[in-house]
């Protein structure tokens, strides 16, 4: 089954709109990446208009800002702390955008949107 993202057809009271037209090709979404922790794996995707989109779907190391002398390092990650987006990710050690990772060099806040952006940047919480 496709995941679609358009409007839907059926009315808020559970009966069925008329389609003034068929579905379309950019109204297409895709499953969720659940990037984890472990051996870096990326995979690529076509996007619309023919372009590639760089997906992580297992990742080892971030890309860590300390943002009180601005510098920046590749840091190992140890474990997930907490996910906002949805508090069962944490024991599964799925990371997204604005997860808390422990990390070597303490914890991190993620910055980027691994399944959208092809790398993992954080920035050093404490």
């Amino acid at each position: 089954m496709t995941i679609f993202q358009g409007k839907s057809h059926k009315k808020p009271s559970g009966g069925k709109r008329r389609t003034a037209r068929i579905k379309r090709k950019y109204e297409l979404g895709r499953e969720p990446t659940f990037t984890r922790i472990g051996a870096t794996a990326t995979k690529k995707e076509r996007v619309l208009g023919g372009g590639q989109k760089m997906i992580v779907m297992r990742a080892e190391y971030v890309n860590l800002l300390n943002p009180k002398d601005k510098s920046c390092k590749k840091v190992k990650i140890v474990t997930v702390k907490e996910n906002p987006a949805n508090s069962h990710y944490v024991q599964r050690n799925i990371m997204n955008k604005g997860t808390l990772v422990q990390t070597e060099a303490g914890l991190a806040r993620i910055t980027s949107r691994p399944g959208q952006e092809g790398a993992i940047n954080a920035v050093l919480v404490q």
